[in-house]
């Protein structure tokens, strides 16, 4: 059967727009591999607008990164409350984000490590809301779930500091609580250890199907911290030494 990305397209959108969440993707647009995730990734993408930020990570420190692009509508700064009407499920997470003050357009030869950090700006902190489209969260194939922007549901910024080539963030300190309680203390915490390693990926192959990175974008790159489910109402507080404290009530 032929691969139709155009279907699952069309399903996911309209489960966005409509809240009839899905029991799986359309038969004959189920993603067999990463390209096939991306393809479709790529198509939603393209219908909701433009890409104002990343989401990168990775499983292990040497694996494959994966990535997904994020729209104006989910992406807030340093709000004290996200409606909670916008989400199917609320997953938090505790992540590190940068922000790119230069561009990073697709070429042939690839950007070295020191060429892609020297268009970032600032460093923040990042909580991450995971969510989806479907019925049940990671009911699906992994494949289906990565093609459904990678189980993105909002991010939302803290305050940036543009001092942060001082932190090293696979050594940071990084606590997370719901309603006052500790619900994870760590240090670095990053299933991919260095971020750094997953930026450089997204500049030179992650981000190519959608224009490479562009100044004014923000990336984030991976939970520290695991996916904590709360419920409407709960306040989640993200602290990484070094940064200031990033505090949201979802409801």
């Amino acid at each position: 059967m032929t691969f139709e990305p155009s279907r699952a397209t069309v399903e996911l959108l309209d489960a966005r727009r409509t809240r009839r969440l899905l029991e799986r993707l359309p038969e004959g647009s189920q993603p067999t591999s990463e390209a096939d995730a991306y393809a479709i990734q790529d198509l939603v993408a393209q219908a909701i607008g433009p890409v104002v930020a990343w989401k990168v990570g990775s499983a292990t420190a040497d694996s494959e990164p994966f990535r997904a692009p994020i729209h104006r509508e989910t992406l807030f700064v340093d709000p004290a409350r996200v409606p909670a009407k916008m989400f199917h499920v609320i997953g938090v997470e505790a992540e590190l984000v940068y922000t790119f003050e230069r561009d990073l357009p697709v070429k042939g030869a690839p950007y070295s490590t020191a060429a892609v950090l020297d268009c970032v700006g600032a460093m923040m902190p990042g909580i991450e809301i995971v969510d989806t489209r479907f019925k049940v969260y990671g009911g699906c194939d992994p494949l289906a779930h990565r093609a459904d922007q990678g189980n993105h549901g909002a991010l939302i910024l803290g305050a940036p500091i543009r001092s942060w080539r001082s932190l090293v963030p696979n050594s940071l300190p990084v606590r997370l609580e719901i309603d006052g309680r500790v619900a994870c203390e760590v240090v670095g915490g990053n299933s991919a250890v260095d971020p750094v390693r997953l930026l450089v990926w997204l500049a030179n192959e992650g981000s190519h199907s959608l224009g490479g990175i562009r100044a004014g974008q923000v990336v984030t790159t991976g939970s520290c911290t695991g996916t904590i489910f709360v419920n409407s109402g709960a306040v989640t507080r993200a602290t990484f030494e070094g940064l200031e404290t990033l505090e949201i009530k979802v409801d």
